[in-house]
C-alpha cells in the first residue's frame, strides 16, 4: 500500500493543489487535521482560499482517512464530504496499524493507549523517533512550516515512512518500520 500523509494545510491553495499532484499514486491520504482554518495564531498562509481548497480535497474523499484539528469547526464537516470531526482513526496497512491525531490532545506527552505507530501534526515540525517504544511521526506542515522546515508531508510505502519536501519531493528522513518488529 502507499498513503500520502498531510497535515496543516490551513486553506492554502498552493498546497492543497500539490497534495491532489502527490495523491495521485496513492492508495489512501492520511489527513492530521487543519484542512480549511488557519487559526488565530497563525498567519495567512500563501494562497489562502478555503472555498477553493474545498473541491479539491473533497475529490479525494474516497481516499481520505482525516481526524480533527484544532482549527476544524462544524462549517467545515458541512462543507466536507470525508469524516473531519473524529479525535483519532486507525488504518491497517501492510499488517501495520497506525494511529491518527492531530496532536492537540494526543501528543508525545500524551500517547493515545496502544499506539505503536503514532501520526500526528499540529506543531508544523517534523519528526519521526521512537518515544517510550512508539515511533512518533509527525508530516510537518503543507502551508505553514516551522522551526526552519520547509512546508513537507509523509509518505508510507512498503513499511517505509518518509518525510518529503512539498515543493518537489525530496526525501528529508526515512525510517523503516521493520526495524520495529
Amino acid at each position: 500500500m502507499k498513503a500520502l500523509i498531510v497535515s496543516d494545510i490551513h486553506g492554502s491553495l498552493p498546497a492543497a493543489q500539490r497534495i491532489t499532484e502527490l495523491a495521485e499514486g496513492a492508495d489512501l491520504v492520511l489527513c492530521l487535521g487543519d484542512v480549511l482554518y488557519h487559526g488565530p495564531r497563525n498567519d495567512l498562509p500563501e494562497g489562502y482560499n478555503p472555498k477553493a481548497v474545498i473541491p479539491l480535497m473533497n475529490s479525494l474523499a474516497d481516499r481520505i482517512v482525516a481526524v480533527r484539528g484544532n482549527c476544524e469547526a462544524e462549517v467545515d464537516q458541512m462543507v466536507l464530504t470525508f469524516p473531519v470531526m473524529g479525535t483519532t482513526a486507525e488504518v491497517y496497512m501492510d499488517g501495520y496499524r497506525m494511529t491518527l491525531s492531530h496532536g492537540h490532545i494526543y501528543n508525545e506527552e500524551n500517547l493515545p493507549p496502544g499506539a505503536g505507530i503514532f501520526l500526528y501534526g499540529h506543531t508544523h515540525i517534523p519528526v519521526c523517533h521512537l518515544r517510550n517504544g512508539v515511533l512518533c511521526f509527525n508530516p510537518g506542515s503543507a502551508s505553514i512550516p516551522k522551526g526552519g522546515w520547509e512546508a513537507s508531508f509523509g509518505y508510507y510505502e512498503d513499511g517505509i515512512l518518509e518525510l518529503r519536501r512539498l515543493r518537489d519531493g525530496e526525501v528529508l528522513m526515512r525510517h523503516s518500520l521493520r526495524n520495529q518488529e
